[in-house]
């Protein structure tokens, strides 16, 4: 199901993780190198098969990857996130005016780096490596950005600064079900585009999940979301009770049937519970629901915040063919029938 033909990107991925976004790169048949600093996503990576510059961002830059004319990056969320310590929302300001002053052509990394949780300042890396491409005279081809919605203001306010340097840039949420991910996780978005106006977010090709409309019902133009049974566990009936609370209330398990998308998948996933059973997700299906193949080779330790960290792949790749305009036909993808990752890993060249 890939390509199998060259393509004048080549990807660089910053904050690559387990390899969400590279594995919809190698789908398409693109190369792509991923900087990652934890150990435990290193060791999947390596055994996927996937090209990986160990180490922390902050340490490397363009000119490190002068064949790299793709920037794609999906920071770390945790100070962002509704589910994790809010820092990073409180500290919204603060990076939106470090982004300015970015812009006038201060280096702040110092200053970021002392910020009570050094996590919410990496938001920032990809404005850093894409200011300096620029100054290089190398601006990168394309920039693909994602994260928790808390961080669209700074996508916006980054969006403002790459139209100043001559990128048309789109910014946005979209939901993982509108694509075919069985799944209910919404991701703030920044697609930008060297030297055009002509940019636009991945349009969905599901309908939205809504528990009180039925699958069938809403857009006909739109296919059904893609409920859990159809992916995993073979068709049998089932209930997952969340690991979190809903609405505020920790005591307030969520809960989804086996004909619902899952909840967002979280690092902490391997808690949610099987009713009846009380049997847990296995990694495989856990990465499954995120649309990883069902052979994906998951290693190290941790792998259950391995895979709540990482991108959908199965949007990634509709995020990828929107900003890359590779005329790919997406029609015929599905998180129920993925190409088993062996196989796709023949089909790209690095």
């Amino acid at each position: 199901m890939t390509s199998g033909t060259s393509s004048p990107y080549r990807i660089i991925d910053l904050f690559a993780g387990p390899g969400g976004l590279d594995v919809a790169a190698t789908w398409l048949g693109l190369p792509v190198i991923g900087i990652e600093i934890d150990d435990n996503a290193c060791r999947t990576r390596k055994k996927a098969g996937l090209r990986t510059n160990p180490g922390d961002v902050r340490d490397f830059g363009p000119k490190d990857f002068p064949d790299e004319n793709v920037l794609a990056g999906g920071p770390p969320c945790q100070t962002y996130t509704v589910a994790g310590s809010g820092t990073g929302r409180q500290a919204l300001d603060k990076v939106l005016a470090f982004a300015r002053r970015m812009d006038e052509g201060e280096d702040v990394r110092t200053e970021l780096a002392r910020m009570p949780d050094v996590r919410t300042g990496l938001v920032l890396e990809p404005l850093r490596w894409a200011l300096e491409a620029i100054d290089l005279d190398r601006p990168y081809e394309v920039i693909v950005l994602e994260q928790v919605p808390a961080v669209l203001p700074i996508w916006d306010a980054m969006a403002k600064i790459l139209r100043t340097r001559g990128y048309g840039v789109a910014t946005g949420v979209l939901r993982t079900e509108q694509f075919g991910v069985p799944q209910t996780r919404r991701r703030a978005v920044l697609i930008a585009r060297w030297g055009t106006t002509e940019v636009a977010l991945p349009q969905p090709t599901h309908r939205a999940f809504n528990k009180r409309v039925a699958r069938e019902q809403g857009d006909l133009m739109l296919k059904p979301w893609v409920p859990m049974g159809e992916v995993v566990r073979g068709g049998q009936t089932f209930t997952v009770v969340s690991n979190y609370g809903t609405g505020g209330d920790p005591k307030a398990r969520g809960k989804r049937t086996h004909a619902e998308p899952s909840a967002t998948v979280t690092g902490k996933i391997s808690r949610n519970r099987i009713e009846g059973d009380g049997s847990r997700w296995g990694w495989h299906e856990a990465g499954q629901l995120q649309t990883f193949p069902s052979d994906y080779p998951w290693d190290g330790g941790d792998i259950s915040q391995q895979i709540g960290n990482a991108v959908p792949p199965l949007l990634a790749l509709h995020i990828l063919e929107a900003a890359l305009q590779l005329g790919t036909d997406l029609e015929r993808w599905s998180a129920v029938c993925l190409p088993p990752w062996t196989k796709a890993l023949r089909g790209v060249s690095h």
